[in-house]
């Protein structure tokens, strides 16, 4: 009987220590979390959320059966929020515009880019060159392109990069094959002299 007791007792012993070790956890667990009812609202609000998400895309864009567009990303997101729909490549992306003959002129890499569907607009950050069929290359930080206008241009540092020289200045305006462009303010001009032997 004595032995029962004993055991009856180590028992509640440690059933207390367990209640007591998970009020303990329960109380720290609840002490660290946000308790900001905003924060906490707008981490679960499913606006937040993308409506569509990939990973690993390859995907064409073509017109009358002709592609006129090769995109690339590792990563797109497909947000729709009060009216508000873009795209954003968190990981970035590379964009390639073909003619009617398939032959590539010019395309578009960026560390980061986003897309506003209703605007018909991209907006490339970080890292962004661009080349043309002439085998020019754009190199800047910063790029908006107006499909509707079909321009590019940007207010940032820019490094043009021609068989001929290299251009570096402020800002730049283009059309969207960027075969025709012009900085704003040129600050400097590095003459390329082609030796063919």
């Amino acid at each position: 009987m004595k032995q029962q007791r004993q055991d009856f007792n180590k028992i509640n012993i440690i059933k207390n220590l367990c209640i007591a070790a998970l009020l303990s956890g329960a109380a720290i667990l609840f002490y660290s979390c946000e308790n900001d009812i905003e924060k906490v609202k707008a981490f679960g609000s499913q606006e937040n959320w993308p409506i569509v998400e990939a990973t690993n895309l390859k995907t064409t864009f073509t017109d009358s059966g002709v592609v006129r567009y090769l995109l690339e990303t590792p990563k797109l997101m497909r947000f729709k929020n009060d009216g508000v729909e873009f795209i954003e490549f968190p990981e970035g992306m590379k964009i390639v515009q073909y003619n009617a003959k398939k032959e590539i002129i010019s395309s578009l890499r960026a560390d980061y880019a986003k897309q506003f569907v209703k605007d018909e607009k991209w907006e490339a950050k970080n890292n962004v060159v661009a080349t043309n069929e002439k085998g020019d290359t754009l190199k800047t930080e910063h790029l908006i392109w107006e499909e509707k206008t079909k321009q590019v241009y940007t207010e940032e540092a820019v490094k043009i990069i021609r068989p001929d020289g290299i251009f570096t200045g402020m800002g730049l305006t283009a059309d969207e094959s960027l075969s025709n462009w012009r900085i704003k303010k040129l600050t400097g001009v590095i003459n390329v002299t082609v030796d063919d032997k």
